[in-house]
């Protein structure tokens, strides 16, 4: 079916309301390099289990179980016609740790993640149903969109090498790592090579995937890890467990008061959050203009009932810190530059972020390729998060339509990556009062770059 689409329209679907189902095979290619990919990067996902074993005293085995249940709700997306490559709310995860690190290891501290999650998709689940969440995102200044965005892309980078932060502990590996990362996925010259070459084509097909393989083996060389220590079979999720003692199954439900208390920090959240689903029509945006043969439907009302509805059942089925989000920033990049490509390289949008998560998922069911990974886990989340990093403030900056959105944009951004996203949320809308007035929403739409400036007119603006 996927083989009738033509030039202009949607990849085939079933219609479901405001959803749209695609099946792979049958409404899109499967795309095998992306595919390929998803079984490394499936250590990214994997990197949430520290976080978890670290705030909620969780066994390896439960964490990953958590792990699992995430993995299949991340397939949500793309079959349900949102077309991203979902992940975590990566920039809010500080403030969320920081949050629920306020009540007593144990009960008290599980009822705190199931209130603050469980409230956070209902939230996302009502903006979305309402179509509240498009008009939000028309309604927001643009100065504050671009804050917000480069704020989370300061908040990532920043917590990679902050002191204590993974890059203290991985320093040459990261800096190996991060360095060819670059290279591969953003360079001018490794486009020029990929094209023609088949071998550069190949690496550059595959994304971060061949960057992990190395982590894997220079981490050791430098002694920053040990060699892994391979196992065959399958992997063991620990189900019990996790329903038993982390939650509402086994610890009932958390007190009405709780979600009450987690309302400030889930607005902060959601403001981060935010950002992502601006940073998906940018990016998606770009992906068009570059392919005019598949018409792309990216719709924010949708994207919130799909990752609202994700973050109300795994606050049910097993709370995570990291959060249902809408976007994982580093591997839409990956895939959309892929897809930029043509119709040769990535036949649908749907195919390479679909194939990818099939791919994530059957990594985490592998054991030997769990094991292969488990000693880099650190190392794979700073990449993502750098990653991550430089595409928020790219994004960020694009999405300024002046210079005094710009200025706004990067004192928003500093107090967010400092202070935390309620108080760049209140410093934004002070800005912009004091400098736009009754003009708050509509701003400025000058010409931001001194390069788009007639040199008189640079000498006038400074």
């Amino acid at each position: 079916m996927w083989r009738n689409r033509k030039h202009g329209e949607e990849s085939p679907y079933i219609p479901m309301g405001p959803f749209k189902l695609r099946l792979p095979f049958i409404h899109y290619k499967f795309e095998w390099p992306d595919y390929v990919q998803g079984l490394l990067m499936c250590a990214v996902d994997l990197a949430a289990i520290p976080l978890m074993t670290e705030l909620l005293g969780m066994p390896f085995e439960v964490a990953l179980a958590v792990v699992f249940l995430n993995g299949l709700l991340y397939l949500t997306h793309h079959l349900l016609g949102d077309p991203v490559v979902p992940g975590w709310i990566t920039p809010a995860i500080p403030l969320i740790m920081a949050y629920v690190s306020t009540f007593p290891e144990g009960v008290d501290r599980v009822h705190a993640l199931v209130a603050f999650q469980l409230t956070l998709g209902l939230l996302s689940i009502l903006l979305g149903v309402t179509g509240l969440a498009s008009k939000v995102v028309s309604l927001i200044p643009s100065a504050i969109k671009s804050g917000i965005i480069l704020g989370a892309g300061f908040a990532a980078v920043i917590s990679v090498f902050e002191v204590g932060g993974r890059f203290e502990s991985f320093p040459w590996t990261i800096s190996i790592a991060i360095g060819i990362a670059f290279y591969i996925i953003f360079s001018k010259h490794f486009n020029i090579l990929k094209n023609s070459n088949k071998v550069w084509g190949l690496i550059g097909k595959l994304g971060i995937f061949p960057i992990i393989i190395l982590a894997v083996i220079i981490a050791p060389i430098f002694g920053e890890a040990p060699w892994p220590a391979i196992e065959w079979g399958f992997s063991k999720p620990d189900f019990v467990t996790l329903w038993s003692d982390y939650t509402i199954f086994g610890v009932g439900f958390p007190p009405a008061m709780l979600f009450l208390t987690a309302l400030p920090t889930v607005l902060a959240a959601y403001i981060v959050l935010f950002g992502d689903v601006l940073q998906s029509k940018a990016l998606i945006d770009e992906a068009d203009e570059k392919r005019p043969d598949e018409k792309i439907d990216y719709n924010p009302n949708r994207a919130h009932m799909v990752f609202g509805g994700r973050n109300t059942l795994m606050s049910i089925l097993g709370p995570d810190v990291t959060m249902a989000g809408p976007m994982w920033a580093a591997m839409q990049v990956v895939v959309i530059e892929r897809y930029k490509e043509g119709k040769k390289a990535m036949n649908s949008l749907f195919g390479g972020s679909g194939s990818f998560r099939w791919g994530t998922n059957t990594g985490l069911l592998l054991l030997p390729i769990v094991s292969l990974l488990q000693p880099i886990l650190g190392i794979a989340l700073a990449l993502t998060l750098l990653i991550q990093g430089y595409v928020s403030v790219r994004v960020g900056i694009m999405e300024s339509r002046s210079q005094r959105d710009l200025g706004i944009a990067g004192i928003i951004g500093a107090v967010l990556a400092s202070k935390g996203a309620t108080w760049a949320f209140a410093v934004g809308v002070v800005l912009c009062i004091l400098i736009y007035g009754k003009n708050f929403f509509k701003g400025e739409n000058d010409k931001i770059f001194t390069k788009d400036l007639e040199d008189d007119d640079y000498k006038r603006v400074s």
